[in-house]
């Protein structure tokens, strides 16, 4: 059994080289954003929630290197905001009021979704290309309608969530090594 899951991971990861152009451009755009002042947004459920937290923490604290702290925020965390946001407006606009108040031209939204079909994802994309927000997706084979909606869609060529996870903290690791490398 677990032979046949590394074998699984093994050839999604491997085939991750032939995407190298578009992952390095987004890491590129999430850097130049940084540079320029501007924030990253990061949102997904489940898994994603927590590799979209994982990603802003080694953004805000530090990747591999000590360097000044990078503003990332996870809109997974505010457990006030998301049970009001859910008991008022609905689970559909969890991450889109948060990105209507903390969202501004030069900042990125990055959305994390296996699927590409996330409800309250796909809600918050909207509502950032409406406020001139830039966007990327981060997604599984499908892309679903995030790939509708986003600047860029990074999709993992798998329909295995487990594995497109496993792809997604990968590539989100390599976005925080070349931003790093461009401030130390």
């Amino acid at each position: 059994m677990f032979h046949s899951i590394l074998s699984e991971h093994q050839q999604v990861i491997t085939s991750l080289q032939g995407m190298e152009p578009e992952i390095t451009q987004s890491a590129q755009h999430i850097t130049a954003c940084l540079q320029q002042g501007g924030k990253i947004l990061l949102m997904g459920n489940g898994g994603s929630a927590a590799d979209a937290q994982h990603i802003a923490a080694e953004l805000v604290v530090r990747y591999v290197k000590n360097r000044k702290a990078l503003p990332a925020i996870a809109l997974t965390t505010d457990s006030s905001i998301l049970t009001a946001t859910g008991n008022d407006f609905g689970f559909k606009q969890l991450f889109a009021r948060q990105v209507e108040a903390l969202a501004q031209p030069g900042d990125l939204v990055v959305g994390i979704s296996t699927s590409g079909e996330s409800e309250n994802v796909v809600c918050a994309l909207q509502k950032a290309k409406e406020s001139g927000v830039e966007t990327l997706g981060l997604t599984g084979q499908a892309a679903g309608r995030i790939s509708q909606i986003a600047d860029q869609t990074i999709r993992v060529p798998s329909t295995v969530t487990a594995r497109v996870q496993e792809a997604h903290i990968l590539i989100g690791h390599y976005w925080c090594e070349q931003v790093e490398a461009a401030y130390v």
